[in-house]
């Protein structure tokens, strides 16, 4: 008897990706895996990433598991409940129990279980799913188990929660062998001339940003010695070489303390990887940038959400807008390259906050910045403070909270409108801003770009 473990994120099927073809592995799943590995409970991963539902099944129909634990997130949660019913309805696969974990589960119990599941798992992975799976192995009592969600009879039953593991180091590195490795690497360098992997430092985040998910980790802040962190380094680097490091953490200089010892130790074991992060602007001074470079550093997100200090307080970001933009242009100063976000639609916002995003994002000059219009994550305080205004609730098997509406400012147009002009109106000043190695037509283009979207906001304001 075994278990399988698994997600549905199909590459192929992300017209999105399929143009940035920046691919990740599923490291929580990896976690657990090497966790189980650790307790001599058999496990198979199947990474659905370069394959196909079709694939997946023929995979779990060769092993005939004794349970499915399936990952699911809002951008998988539609393929999850497909895969779902398939187990559930056909005998070729043994009727495994299924399991799912992860983000959207949480605050969604009553939906996923009605879909079929058999057990949540609520919050951090390993523990939890090694008794449950227990449990199931044995047909024995689970409901005293910390942690999961059950159906019992028509009624949701809820475990107290699980305590979140204290001290990573009992951790295994994630058992990135289970999975193929090589092609994300070749992907990387097919498209980008450059490989990348992800390494995960801390678990939890200690800030309150309105519409941020902590369903898994929690609202805390847990690490891993930065010497285990550097041994990590070392051994990827020996192992499968890559070029680059992305740490997936939410703020990885939330202690200074933690970033000077990662410093220590990633050029004592001779461990330096170039690697991004991602941060808050007051978590960066002189002393830390410079660390994070000679540590390898070659790019950091830095959060801002808005050029609007009223937006920003709206969201309990808690963090003052010249402190980010001056944050940005330290890092630039130092020859490392910067990235921010920015996110529009937030409630409140109105034209004359969306100009000083603008303004912002030209002054503060980041090498990258991406764009969302803001949606409420179930469980978030910005959907709970939004859920009596919500306009637009489709079916929720098939589609995801990014497809949900609230009333806004002005109507979801403008606002899809304004990451156009805000796009190509940045793109455009940092086009005329080269001097002399500018190129006028493109410059042309976009600021006629950034015209048009202007009048279109204007037309659904």
């Amino acid at each position: 008897m075994s278990l399988v473990l698994t997600h549905a994120y199909y590459l192929n099927e992300d017209p999105k990706e399929l143009l940035i073809m920046k691919p990740y592995t599923p490291l929580g799943l990896l976690y657990i895996s090497s966790y189980l590995n650790e307790k001599n409970v058999e496990n198979h991963v199947f990474d659905s990433t370069f394959y196909s539902q079709e694939e997946q099944l023929a995979f779990i129909q060769n092993k005939q598991p004794k349970a499915v634990a399936i990952y699911t997130n809002l951008m998988t949660k539609i393929n999850v409940i497909k895969l779902i019913k398939l187990l559930k309805n056909d005998s070729k696969y043994g009727f495994p129990k299924i399991i799912l974990g992860g983000p959207d589960i949480t605050y969604n119990c009553e939906n996923y279980l009605n879909t079929g599941a058999h057990f949540l798992v609520i919050g951090e992975g390993e523990q939890t799913t090694l008794e449950l799976y227990h449990a199931i192995l044995n047909d024995s009592n689970y409901q005293n188990i910390p942690g999961i969600a059950f159906l019992e009879n028509t009624s949701i039953k809820k475990t107290a929660p699980r305590t979140k593991i204290k001290d990573l180091s009992e951790l295994p590195l994630p058992n990135r062998e289970a999975i193929p490795i090589d092609k994300y690497l070749d992907t990387w360098k097919t498209y980008h001339g450059k490989s990348s992997m992800t390494v995960s430092t801390q678990r939890g985040c200690p800030y309150t940003c309105k519409w941020c998910s902590t369903a898994v980790y929690g609202q805390s802040y847990r690490r891993r010695p930065a010497d285990m962190v550097a041994a990590e380094l070392r051994m990827l680097k020996d192992t499968y070489k890559p070029d680059a490091i992305w740490f997936v953490d939410d703020v990885f200089t939330v202690s200074h303390k933690w970033i000077q010892s990662f410093h220590q130790e990633v050029i004592k074991q001779n461990a330096v990887i170039p690697f991004e992060c991602i941060t808050r602007a007051e978590r960066l001074n002189d002393e830390i940038l410079q660390l994070l470079k000679e540590a390898g550093c070659f790019r950091i997100w830095i959060g801002a959400e808005s050029g609007s200090q009223k937006i920003i307080d709206a969201m309990d970001r808690r963090v003052d807008v010249d402190v980010v933009k001056e944050a940005i242009q330290k890092t630039n100063a130092l020859g490392i390259e910067t990235g921010t976000f920015i996110m529009v639609g937030y409630p409140g916002e109105d034209e004359t906050d969306i100009n000083k995003t603008i303004s912002y994002l030209k002054a503060a000059n980041p090498t990258h910045f991406t764009i969302t219009v803001a949606y409420p994550i179930k469980g978030t305080s910005l959907y709970n403070e939004i859920k009596d205004k919500i306009t637009v609730q489709p079916n929720w098997e098939t589609s995801t909270d990014r497809d949900i509406d609230f009333t806004r400012t002005y109507s979801r147009k403008f606002y899809d409108y304004a990451v156009k002009r805000i796009v190509n109106e940045v793109n455009s000043h940092k086009e005329i801003s080269k001097g002399e190695n500018k190129n006028l037509l493109f410059f042309l283009k976009l600021k006629i770009k950034s015209v048009l979207a202007n009048l279109l906001m204007k037309a659904y304001a």
